[in-house]
């Protein structure tokens, strides 16, 4: 292959493999963050570098590609048909590449805001909620929150059952409410106490999260209890 050929082939190689590095990595516990793709790209050069070197050492030098750079700037009539398509696609394919690389650069993409809020067991899984309690008698769970706001945000959280406002407990201090104030990526994590007032089956135990004032789901995150009388 000559020098057009072969870079044509380098940037549709580039194009086809990157995708399947990024799609093994997706695979794996690292995952596709940058550290992990720049690892895994500088060792497949340097892999391919190597069997590349190996397989030109094979071949008799007459044989083996070598860069002239002695420019000459080929005659567009002198060319076939094919090769005139050739060459056009070929640097359309090479514009584009370079217009897109500099619109990423030029706008790069904003990470998606949202928030992350479990509420779990008191031993921090989705498991061992409390479904049987009796009237003043206090139920654990525990509340993780996980800013992915890209900026500080303030937090609210309450709990309601069955449509009436309780108070909560943390730390042993009974509150109407808990107010987190937390930095981009920053995880706030605490166990939770509540207090059912009445006996009922089927009481809706709900953690209302408020973001900045306002509520964050539709529907907030609940648990159902059964109370007896104490």
């Amino acid at each position: 292959m000559g020098g057009v050929e072969r870079v044509a082939l380098s940037f549709g190689l580039s194009i086809a493999v990157v995708p399947l590095i990024g799609l093994a990595l997706n695979f794996t516990p690292w995952g596709i963050r940058l550290e992990p793709i720049l690892i895994s790209l500088a060792v497949f050069i340097i892999a391919a570098s190597g069997v590349a070197y190996y397989r030109r050492e094979k071949l008799v030098p007459e044989e083996r590609f070598r860069v002239s750079f002695n420019i000459k700037v080929p005659s567009w009539q002198g060319q076939s048909m094919p090769d005139k398509v050739l060459s056009v696609v070929l640097v359309m394919a090479i514009a584009g590449a370079i217009g897109t690389l500099g619109y990423v650069i030029a706008t790069p993409r904003v990470a998606e805001k949202f928030t992350e809020f479990y509420i779990l067991g008191p031993e921090g899984k989705l498991e061992h909620y409390p479904e049987e309690l009796k009237v003043g008698e206090e139920g654990r769970v525990m509340v993780r929150i996980v800013n992915h706001e890209q900026e500080r945000t303030s937090y609210r959280i309450e709990v309601w059952i069955d449509g009436e406002k309780t108070k909560l407990r943390i730390e042993g201090e009974d509150r109407d409410e808990i107010i987190v104030e937390l930095e981009s990526e920053e995880e706030w994590r605490e166990e939770v106490g509540f207090v059912p007032q009445k006996a009922g089956e089927g009481q809706k135990v709900e953690f209302v999260l408020y973001k900045e004032g306002e509520p964050y789901f539709e529907e907030p995150p609940y648990i159902w209890i059964d109370v007896e009388e104490a």
